[in-house]
């Protein structure tokens, strides 16, 4: 921890999602100064909304093979370092319940609220500072510190982890902060497109499928070619608007425009 001026932080974790209050946590917890910023006043809305309100939290059988990147070994030291049994341990601490639904897929038995309260308690021990209902105007560097000047005053910070997330659910504030925050320092920023999504249709087109939503069934399912090739053996659920479920969110991350998926 730095010793000195009492406005100053250690680290400043930008979003208050998974990510970010695991990360405020942990480092709290060594010992840091940290600072936890949200411009949404709720916390950890994607949390709330995943597995059907259960939170999806973790897979058994987790591993560099389930993880796209154009390096395929950038996550397994993180991977290696913290494991899904180091989760599950986590989880015995705070008498969370929890169950397997198929193929290694764990849901709490209660409700996501109980991993939001885990996270939130993980982050009161580490003594970390909330800011939520703070939005950030400006970054700027300043010597060896970021001035975060936000609408609740300037903050400063020797790091600043960005947790922000990405574009998938604007409607729970999703945005491109974290991009736009990336470019401005000059880090490279990969071209974003749609993954871990349903597939939807045209209303019209869609129309005599309807009667289906709800039936869910197993597929396999699978699209592209080489390095972009996927395929799944999983659950498709049918919907008013199209096709979901494991399967089809996994497939969306490897299909492209005008790719067949069989």
């Amino acid at each position: 921890m730095t010793q000195g001026r009492k406005d100053r932080f250690d680290v400043a974790v930008l979003g208050a999602g998974a990510a970010g209050m695991m990360c405020a946590a942990v480092a709290g917890q060594r010992g840091a100064r940290v600072v936890l910023i949200d411009h949404a006043t709720r916390l950890a809305e994607k949390i709330r909304i995943s597995g059907g309100g259960r939170c999806n939290f973790t897979n058994l059988q987790a591993g560099p093979a389930n993880y796209l990147s154009n390096n395929p070994h950038f996550c397994r030291s993180a991977l290696a370092r913290y494991t899904p049994q180091d989760f599950l341990a986590l989880l015995r601490r705070y008498d969370i319940g929890w169950h397997e639904k198929h193929r290694g897929q764990l849901f709490c038995n209660n409700s996501a609220e109980d991993i939001i309260n885990l996270l939130r308690a993980e982050c009161d021990a580490g003594s970390v500072h909330w800011q939520t209902g703070c939005t950030i105007d400006e970054i700027r560097k300043e010597g060896d510190d970021f001035l975060l000047l936000t609408k609740q005053g300037t903050v400063r910070a020797g790091a600043v982890v960005v947790a922000t997330g990405g574009l998938s659910i604007p409607k729970i504030g999703a945005t491109d902060f974290g991009y736009r925050i990336a470019r401005q320092f000059g880090l490279k920023v990969v071209d974003t497109r749609p993954a871990l999504v349903p597939l939807t249709f045209d209303g019209q087109a869609w129309q005599p499928f309807v009667p289906l939503a709800g039936v869910s069934m197993e597929v396999d399912i699978a699209t592209g070619s080489g390095k972009m090739a996927g395929a799944f053996k999983e659950d498709l659920l049918w919907t008013h608007r199209g096709l979901s479920g494991p399967a089809v969110l996994q497939i969306s991350s490897f299909w492209r425009p005008g790719t067949p998926i069989d």
